[in-house]
């Protein structure tokens, strides 16, 4: 018994040890793009839609690097448990490969398609030229971006959460002091932030490659970057599922940001910001998924089933630990936390009813969060993308649609049916999580 618990303990504190800069990495950055948000919208709203019109192109462009990362970071855990020094040199090289040329393909499509993309978003006339301009500057450094969030992925697999935690932050402090001097000091408006944005990212990229590099673990040979059709065998088997779900989801977020935003201008402000907030409630989860996919990915590697489910066991109980506790904190301080965002009344009193109502189904979105970090971990995916498919589409957006446009109900129905879908989800992923078990 005396073994069993210091063996807790060992799993306990490493799980802690590993998450605590990526938590403080996801709370420091999110922050930091508060700040960077508000700098921008003290420009004006013209300024405000044209940075924000193509945000949700963003998010489309950067899930295919995100997928790339996510099955780079399983495979590598995976091979540094197994102490099999040679896949993980391989797998290093192939992530310069997948970088480089994914990042490239993706800056030269982004530029191409800039001048499109506000009009097909439907914006006014004279928000068109600011929106591709800021679009096609911040496109410029693509390439870096897709770099920094590919060799992050490697780095973590080896248990070195800080490093990466640095560069980002360091990142993001960057855009915010440039903003400051391109956005006021140089009086460059948006295109001043778009440039502080596409040099902070290069510098970030940069760094994030020079790092990976440094390390003896996974510095690459020259026969490491050719190309291995096995590896890309076992990438693309986790990505492309991966990949898969983002899409679904995002697609999924912005048909449903488009029924709200037939509700009226107040109560998509309210829902918009109240979604903003409830953010960092959260950010702690995600920083605990990154953590839990590099331990089971090590365990899977080392062979060590116990491992895995200690692992397993302590991830959902800290999660969900943390999860009440913001919970709870985003329910006494709902009203508050909204007026750091909105100066009106009417908006802040509603989102905080919104963020209340949410609050309760918090250690839900935990336990969603932590169980996908667990299959990343084990490169177990698709069961990922049926659930996200069939409780995104299936729950919110069907019965959204039913109590918007046909019951014409207010917006405590349509988060009652986002809390729906996140409760439905986690069960979901709970119930077809992945056995424990040794793969090849």
């Amino acid at each position: 018994m005396e073994n069993k618990n210091k063996y807790y303990k060992s799993v306990l504190r490493t799980l802690i040890c590993l998450s605590i800069p990526t938590i403080l990495e996801e709370i420091l950055s999110t922050l930091l793009q508060y700040v960077d948000t508000a700098m921008v919208g003290r420009l004006g709203e013209k300024a405000t839609a044209a940075v924000s019109t193509t945000t949700t192109i963003g998010w489309m462009i950067h899930s295919i690097p995100g997928a790339i990362a996510v099955a780079m970071l399983a495979l590598a855990s995976k091979a540094n448990g197994a102490d099999d020094k040679e896949k993980l040199k391989k797998l290093a090289g192939q992530s310069i490969i997948y970088a480089f040329s994914i990042g490239i393909i993706l800056e030269i499509v982004a530029l191409v398609l800039s001048p499109y993309i506000p009009i097909w978003m439907g914006v006014e006339a004279d928000i068109v030229k600011p929106a591709s301009l800021y679009f096609s500057i911040t496109s410029i450094t693509l390439v870096f971006r897709t770099s920094s969030r590919i060799f992050a992925a490697m780095i973590r697999s080896t248990k070195d959460t800080k490093t990466p935690m640095y560069i980002s932050v360091a990142e993001n402090i960057l855009n915010v002091l440039l903003n400051y001097v391109f956005i006021y000091k140089c009086s460059l408006g948006v295109v001043g932030a778009a440039i502080a944005s596409c040099i902070s990212f290069g510098v970030g990229g940069i760094a994030m490659f020079g790092l990976m590099l440094s390390k003896t673990e996974l510095k690459p040979e020259i026969k490491d970057i050719i190309p291995e059709k096995k590896i890309m065998g076992e990438v693309l088997k986790i990505g492309l599922p991966t990949l898969g779900t983002t899409v679904v989801s995002c697609l999924g977020y912005i048909v449903f940001a488009g029924i709200v935003s037939g509700m009226g201008t107040t109560i998509f402000a309210a829902h918009s910001i109240a979604v903003t907030a409830e953010q960092i409630a959260y950010i702690p989860g995600y920083g605990l998924r990154v953590a839990t996919s590099t331990l089971v990915g090590n365990a899977l590697g080392e062979g060590n089933i116990q491992k895995i489910k200690e692992t397993e066991k302590m991830a959902i109980f800290v999660t969900l630990l943390i999860m009440v506790l913001n919970g709870t904190l985003l329910f006494l301080l709902a009203f508050p936390f909204m007026q750091i965002f909105t100066n009106s009344k009417e908006v802040a009193l509603l989102g905080s009813k919104m963020l209340r109502l949410v609050s309760f189904s918090e250690p839900f979105f935990g336990l969603m969060i932590v169980l996908e970090g667990i299959s990343f971990g084990m490169g177990k995916v698709k069961h990922i993308f049926w659930c996200e498919s069939g409780s995104m589409w299936g729950i919110r957006i069907v019965f959204t649609f039913i109590c918007v446009k046909i019951f014409l109900l207010d917006l405590n129905a349509v988060w009652i049916c986002m809390i729906a879908d996140n409760i439905f989800k986690s069960l979901l992923l709970y119930i077809f999580r992945p056995k424990c078990e040794l793969t090849e």
